[in-house]
């Protein structure tokens, strides 16, 4: 669990400026005319900071996302095996499905953190720290807030997750790494 959370960590270090971009850019709120543009127009305007928003709560939500993932899978295929009910534990369908009910539940537990994450990189003026971020959603949305647009990350997540532990079971199966 802790390799997959510093890997994840290490991960988003690497790669907030561009979700800086992607999320202002999906969003319809900043006229950026293209990734470049965007990028050199937050470095001029906001400086390395403007490029790193929300990375506390990308942390937040990346970090224990890849632990908590690895922990659910990897139960689930115990119990799968375990139960015996199953002919064929290493059928694909059965890591697919593992794979969509641990990005489920691990979408769910790490969503809050996404929410604020998105406030604070289309609002920045607003919400430059995870505590005021907090404090305005519950304010104004409750706890509901912090699920905001949960639906579109559980599909999207959860079918990206449980296709690449699939791909790579299979793999694994295929190379004769795994019985």
């Amino acid at each position: 669990m802790i390799f997959g959370a510093t890997a994840r960590s290490i991960a988003a270090l690497g790669t907030i400026p561009l979700s800086v971009v992607k999320t202002r850019y999906e969003s319809g709120v900043f006229p950026y005319r293209s990734v470049i543009n965007a990028l050199s127009h937050i470095y001029e305007t906001e400086g390395l900071k403007g490029l790193c928003r929300g990375l506390s709560a990308t942390l937040l939500r990346d970090a224990p996302f890849s632990a908590f993932y690895l922990m659910f899978y990897n139960q689930l295929k115990f119990f799968v095996h375990r139960d015996g009910r199953i002919q064929d534990p290493n059928n694909p369908s059965v890591f697919f499905l593992c794979g969509v009910v641990a990005g489920c539940l691990t979408s769910v537990i790490t969503h809050p953190p996404d929410v604020m994450k998105t406030y604070m990189q289309l609002y920045p003026d607003q919400f430059s720290r995870m505590q005021q971020t907090i404090l305005h959603i519950l304010k104004n949305d409750g706890l509901r807030g912090f699920f905001r647009g949960l639906l579109p990350r559980l599909i999207r997540k959860t079918l990206m997750a449980a296709m690449s532990w699939t791909v790579y079971e299979q793999a694994m199966i295929f190379l004769r790494i795994k019985s």
